[in-house]
This record gives structure tokens, sequence and C-alpha cells, in this order.
């Protein structure tokens, strides 16, 4: 039914795939949406891309993206009505090597805050802390800023904002607590945009066989 379209593995509340989710939304990327459960993923996403993990796109080439930047890199490659990849302010490079230092210490003290019991001898507040330190460079770059790159909304800001919802989320009222108004206020009004708004709905599980509802159902703004 939907051949014609790439075929997207998603988990709804996993931040890589809502950064992809976002990207595609943006781009006007149509896509046959598969939710998928990750304690019981399907054999079909397995033999798409052997590593498991969400979010996959097969396009209908039968090639292969298993990456969330990747994924975002060919939907606005594609199509970039809001000009992600040409921010206000700086270069791709330079969002770059932000999203390089989310994905990489950043993640790194976030699943250890987040998830200390499946670490060995791990104090969950002095990774807090680590993450705090990157919470403050975010804020520092969004005074006098809307987003981190100028005024518009930027690649940076997507590929970053669901990691910084995660951490926010671990401990909301500490959290809210913190003197980072900037990034309080950059933080909210992403969550509350039609455009997270869109990419948060919930859809069933995907089973094979079952009817794949199109992503994103409307455009976006």
């Amino acid at each position: 039914m939907n051949a014609h379209l790439p075929i997207l593995y998603s988990f709804r509340r996993c931040p890589y795939a809502m950064r992809a989710r976002m990207a595609l939304a943006a781009s006007g990327q149509t896509c046959a949406l598969r939710e998928v459960v990750l304690r019981n993923k399907p054999a079909a996403m397995i033999d798409a891309s052997p590593k498991g993990t969400v979010p996959i796109l097969v396009l209908p080439d039968g090639a292969v993206i298993d990456e969330s930047l990747a994924i975002m890199e060919w939907a606005l490659a594609r199509h970039d009505p809001q000009n992600w990849l040409s921010p206000d302010e700086g270069d791709k490079a330079e969002m770059d090597t932000l999203i390089a230092a989310n994905d990489g210490s950043f993640k790194h003290h976030l699943d250890r805050y987040k998830y200390p019991n499946r670490y060995d001898d791990m104090d969950p507040l002095e990774h807090r802390a680590e993450g705090v330190a990157f919470l403050k460079t975010l804020d520092a770059r969004l005074d006098g800023r809307e987003h981190l790159f100028g005024k518009r909304l930027s690649f940076a800001d997507v590929a970053t904002m669901p990691f910084v919802r995660q951490f926010a989320n671990t401990d909301r009222a500490w959290f809210d607590a913190l003197a980072f108004d900037f990034l309080h206020d950059w933080l909210v009004r992403l969550l509350e945009s039609d455009l997270f708004l869109g990419i948060m709905q919930k859809y069933p599980a995907w089973a094979p066989g079952d009817v794949e509802p199109l992503f994103p159902q409307a455009p976006q703004k």
C-alpha cells in the first residue's frame, strides 16, 4: 500500500527518534510509520538494521539509514523550508561541534544520572553535576538569542532538545529550580511547539500485516 514511501521504525519516547521525526516532519517527508516496542523488536526491523536501535529509515529502493543525525540530514537535504541547515549565526560545522558534545559527554552523563542502576559503583549526582556543566554552555548561548544559533530554529536546537528534555524530566522540580532562565524558556518553547506536539502523537505498536499510518499526519508549522 505504501511501497513508494520510506518506512520509519520509531519509538515514541526515544530522543534519537524524536529528533529524526522532527526533521522528517519539518521537511514534509511522508513516511509509513512502524512504531515499535523495544523489548519486542519485530524481525523486519532487525533484518533492516541488525543493531536493532531506532530510528531506522528504509528507503523505497531498499537503502537503510539507521543513525538519527543521518536521517535528519537526508530529510533536510531533500527539503529544508525553514533553513535549519543554514542558521542565522554560525554554520553547520559549528552546529555539528555542539551536537557532538551533546551526543558524547552529555549523553554519557545523562545515562548515568537517569539510569544509575545500569552501571556499577555509580554516583548519579556526580553525573548530574557534569550534565549541568553542558546545560550551562547552552544557557550562555541562549543569552540574547531565541535559539542556539540565532533567532530561527536550527538543526542544532532540534538535535539537542530531546536530550535536554530527558535530563529535565529525570527530576523536573530540581531542574526547574536551576538558574538557567534562557534554557528554561527555550525548552518550554520547543516542547509547546506545534512541531514537537505533532511528532509526539501516540500510535499502536506495529506488527506484520498491520496497516501502517502515515507520518506526519498533517503538515508541521
